[in-house]
């Protein structure tokens, strides 16, 4: 087992990354031995992977992180690095090493005071690794002066430091910080092959794999998710009865409230589970007294975790609600590719009827025009609109068609 085997159908991608850890390691030991660089690396210290979601963005970019750090006695002979089995691949794949940082974020931005903290610690030389390498996973959420700070490391960084950044797509990294980048672009992987990696990694049934990962079309977290989450499964089955739904203005207002209530007791799950022990876990680093009492300067802090949370429930809302309009998406897709009798593979067979139902009663004009209306929603939510008042707008436009 290799670092590279959880990359699922990323081939070329793949071999870019291992010629560059190779280029890496040549680096590494012809410094540490006082030889010559190799001319014509293909080592760079920033790099931007790019690919729509699912597609495994920082999956690559930690499995690169990990052959950077790679420590197998094989490279001598000739192997290459990412072994998966050394104490360098297995550190920096499980999230321990001392040299690998992976940066992702829970809240809707990341912020000036933490780029600037990863910019300082990216000044220091390797602990215990060959290479300092800070994964970013959710570079697209840097606000403007994030970004701006970040510029400055990437412009002149640390001898042994590398930078990889995940971003959806180019436009999602300021144009001064992806031109300084080495750009890896990542396909949606084959449905076939996601299914492979959920019976292979993570022992699911092979039916139960094949369902997900063509529910999910080939997004490799969700079809894990789907797989394994009961819970996940009934959400999604609540979701796409809602075309069936919308035949009147009361129909489309309740489908529209139950969205945003499953969204928010989702939320409401993730607070439970992480904000309890979070501002318990602070309270006693503050030295909250006997009757919780806190000491004296410490409300600015609270006040701080509890903006953090709140940003988190949001961020959690909105991704719930994103995930049920994907699937509402992939739910219209498939009802367009029966109206025009395309011969490609439908994603949610277990609910044909449905799709027949919608696919005979309109056209693939109206089916269009209820994508758009899915489209327009998640441009909404983006743009900060109130949900309840984006999702009543898109459950009225898929009535009207």
């Amino acid at each position: 087992m290799t670092v590279w085997d959880d990359l699922v159908g990323q081939d070329r991608v793949q071999e870019q990354l291992a010629a560059a850890a190779r280029d890496a390691d040549a680096l590494v030991t012809a410094n540490s031995a006082g030889e010559p660089v190799p001319p014509g690396s293909r080592m760079t210290h920033a790099w931007l992977f790019t690919g729509p979601p699912g597609s495994g963005r920082s999956t690559a970019a930690r499995a690169f992180a990990a052959a950077l750090q790679c420590t197998s006695p094989d490279r001598a002979l000739g192997g290459a690095p990412g072994c998966g089995f050394c104490d360098g691949c297995h550190t920096s794949l499980i999230g321990t090493h001392a040299d690998v940082d992976v940066i992702r974020t829970d809240l809707l931005s990341i912020g000036v005071k933490e780029t600037r903290e990863l910019v300082r610690r990216a000044q220091l030389s390797p602990a215990v690794g060959r290479w300092q390498v800070i994964v970013m996973e959710d570079a697209d959420r840097l606000t403007e002066g994030a970004g701006n700070v970040l510029l400055k490391a990437v412009e002149e960084p640390a001898p042994r430091t590398v930078w990889l950044l995940c971003a959806p797509s180019l436009e999602d990294v300021l144009p001064t910080i992806r031109s300084r980048c080495r750009h890896l672009t990542l396909r949606t992987p084959p449905v076939e092959a996601v299914a492979d990696v959920l019976i292979r990694r993570d022992g699911i049934d092979p039916e139960r794999a094949a369902a997900a990962a063509r529910a999910t079309q080939g997004h490799i977290g969700r079809a894990r998710r789907l797989a394994t989450d009961e819970r996940a499964r009934a959400r999604r089955a609540a979701v796409l009865k809602l075309p069936l739904r919308v035949h009147d203005v009361g129909g489309c207002l309740k489908a529209a409230q139950e969205l945003i209530d499953t969204a928010t007791d989702d939320a409401k799950q993730v607070a439970e589970e992480v904000d309890v022990k979070e501002t318990e876990d602070m309270k006693a680093a503050l030295g909250a007294v006997a009757g919780g009492r806190m000491p004296r300067g410490t409300a600015g802090v609270m006040k701080e975790l509890e903006d953090k949370q709140k940003r988190r429930k949001t961020r959690t809302q909105r991704d719930s609600l994103d995930l049920a309009l994907t699937d509402l998406t992939g739910f219209y897709r498939d009802v367009l590719a029966l109206q025009l009798g395309s011969q490609i593979a439908l994603s949610n067979t277990d609910v044909r009827d449905a799709l027949e139902r919608i696919a005979e009663s309109s056209g693939p004009e109206r089916t269009l025009r209820r994508i758009e209306a899915v489209i327009a929603c998640r441009q909404a939510l983006d743009r900060n609109v109130a949900p309840l008042l984006a999702v009543e707008a898109m459950t009225m436009a898929l009535r009207a068609g």
